[in-house]
């Protein structure tokens, strides 16, 4: 059995806050071909994920958050965003299930921000259909405003 433990938690977010990217996955499954993918996931403020989606009918994502705040946003195929959630302890919103095929992605809204995420597997890289190409690309100059923006949508829905 595998246990999750505080210690643990604070692990992975200390490796999310001193890799390159500001996060870090520890995975519970044992292998990227695996049918069930569950990981933790650490995400630190100035992290980005591009939106993106999953078009496989089985790869629905689960996010369950164990500590910090994590904002997530929906979008239209166009990029005009169609729903947003802050998870937080203190406003009683703990987990999101995003349904496969919607554009998606999540946002660490204070240092620390740690999910257990779940989807079906294997792991396969996104295809061009799944990524959001009104999105800037992980590495790009304008990632920090757009990251901003974001954080200002997920501000002005959840105050």
């Amino acid at each position: 059995m595998k246990i999750v433990t505080r210690d643990l938690l604070r692990l992975v977010v200390e490796e999310a806050r001193t890799a390159p990217r500001l996060r870090r996955n520890h995975n519970l499954h044992p292998t990227d071909e695996s049918r069930c993918h569950r990981l933790l996931n650490a995400i630190e403020p100035a992290s980005y994920i591009r939106p993106h989606r999953h078009l496989d009918p089985e790869k629905d994502e689960g996010f369950i958050l164990m500590g910090g705040r994590l904002g997530i946003i929906l979008f239209s195929d166009s990029g005009a965003v169609t729903e947003t959630v802050t998870l937080s302890h203190e406003n009683g919103n703990l987990a999101a299930d995003v349904p496969h095929g919607v554009f998606h992605t999540a946002v660490s809204l204070e240092s620390g921000t740690i999910f257990y995420e779940t989807k079906a597997g294997p792991y396969l890289p996104l295809t061009e259909a799944e990524t959001a190409s009104w999105a800037p690309q992980e590495g790009d100059g304008t990632v920090p405003e757009y990251l901003e923006r974001l954080r200002t949508i997920l501000d002005s829905c959840h105050r």
